[in-house]
């Protein structure tokens, strides 16, 4: 079941927009902001509330890659596989963060404090490899600098 907060925060960005379904993906993220992630009963409850299926919310959810479909750490890292990324060190940077983290892409530390994910494109081509961790985007990355980032999130 949504919320108060969940549904107020739903019902305004609604109302801002020309169909009550427009809003699928912000009622995502807003249920993502305040859970950390949504889950199956989460889509059915949004596909009620958006007069929606939940086959058609799911297919939003899964379409965009910054909804999470299942628990994540406190932190996610995306770490940029692009062509840019990849011909300046990103396999470097991601075992860096392998060894680190003792996880790989998909994976969630032990401690729940870092999730582990690719990401097609960060937009930063010309301060490859990038990483973002939240919404800190971190660029010209390098594997000596791994360590350094991670320690800014507890």
């Amino acid at each position: 079941m949504l919320s108060a907060e969940e549904i107020e925060e739903i019902a305004h960005e609604a109302a801002t927009l020309p169909r009550r379904q427009s809003a699928c993906i912000e009622a995502l993220k807003t249920v993502q902001r305040h859970r950390g992630w949504v889950s199956d009963e989460a889509v059915r409850d949004v596909a009620e509330y958006l007069d929606m299926s939940p086959e058609e919310v799911d297919g939003v959810a899964t379409f965009y890659n910054l909804i999470f479909r299942r628990p994540v750490g406190r932190h996610v890292i995306f770490l940029c596989d692009s062509v840019s990324c990849w011909i300046l060190g990103c396999d470097r940077v991601r075992r860096a963060l392998n060894e680190k983290l003792g996880v790989d892409f998909g994976g969630t530390t032990d401690d729940e404090r870092f999730t582990l994910l690719p990401i097609q494109c960060l937009g930063t081509c010309d301060h490859a490899p990038a990483m973002m961790v939240d919404d800190d985007l971190h660029q010209d990355v390098d594997a000596g600098k791994v360590g350094e980032i991670l320690n800014r999130y507890e």
